[in-house]
């Protein structure tokens, strides 16, 4: 038996970077539930904010939440969970990351120890979220309710050193990534290390594994590392060299989920035909 897994980022992926809409990737995403093509997604938001896009999205699989900080199994999943998910409400939860609490307290350290201009998540209201992510108050919602991941901003714009933020936060035990809007904080953890896990938890039923993997930010390199086929959608940042460490990749003419479509649909005629190996 074969498989191809699709693993995706969201914003500025599947999702518009600006209107967080999916519905130009709806030909490719519904050829993907015909052909029963598990689309996995991958993403900083919160485990609460992916459950309710992965039931608007009829999709059934795991999820990665938090930049790889956790891995969610739904009851809907096709697969029994592995026996080291823990039970949770809804299915069961691989937890891979440091816990929220101890992240606000080392961006509070660094914050303090530093003197930079660093705000989180833990400091803002829900009005404040609501502005900087574009998101209505019922999404924001969900998208506060952390677990293994804090969003910042750096407010100083004219001071960002990121090689030193990088290392600094290393110090105190933790990493530092870029998204499309924040600044992300999180354990020894990533989204390559996630698809590592779960392509392993799929080649157990599916002995010839094929993956791919979409993705448009710095955060998602560790992803598009791990897949056999990596796929940069088009996007307004500058990669520089972290991007030459992925081999094969191949980039999107189209932003967003246009971008996403068409990639996807040819994945799949290249599987449907036989010619991934």
């Amino acid at each position: 038996m074969n498989m191809l897994v699709v693993f995706t980022d969201l914003d500025g992926t599947l999702l518009d970077h600006e209107t967080y809409a999916w519905q130009d990737a709806e030909e490719a995403l519904d050829r993907c539930r015909r052909l029963q093509v598990p689309v996995v997604l991958v993403s900083s938001k919160t485990r609460a904010e992916m459950e309710a896009l992965r039931i608007e999205l009829g999709l059934f699989w795991p999820l990665v939440s938090e930049n790889g900080g956790g891995i969610f199994f739904p009851e809907a999943c096709p697969m029994a969970p592995p026996t080291e998910a823990n039970p949770c409400e809804g299915g069961h939860v691989m937890p891979l990351g440091l816990p929220y609490e101890r992240l606000v307290r080392i961006l509070r350290s660094l914050r303090e120890e530093t003197g930079w201009a660093l705000r989180g998540f833990s400091d803002m209201g829900l009005e404040e979220i609501c502005r900087r992510t574009g998101l209505p108050p019922e999404k924001a919602r969900l998208a506060s309710r952390r677990e293994y991941d804090e969003p910042f901003v750096w407010e100083d714009g004219n001071r960002i050193d990121v090689p030193e933020l990088v290392q600094e936060a290393e110090k105190r035990g933790a990493r530092v990534t870029r998204g499309g809007r924040f600044f992300h904080l999180f354990g020894s953890c990533d989204k390559g290390e996630a698809v590592l896990r779960l392509a392993t938890w799929f080649q157990k039923e599916y002995p010839v594994l094929w993956t791919a993997g979409l993705g448009d930010s710095l955060n998602d390199v560790p992803m598009l590392r791990h897949v056999d086929r990596p796929i940069l959608v088009r996007s307004a940042q500058s990669f520089g060299d972290r991007i030459k460490a992925v081999p094969g990749l191949r980039v999107t003419e189209e932003r967003g989920p246009a971008g996403w479509n068409r990639a996807v649909l040819n994945l799949l005629e290249e599987y449907s035909n036989g010619g991934m190996s």
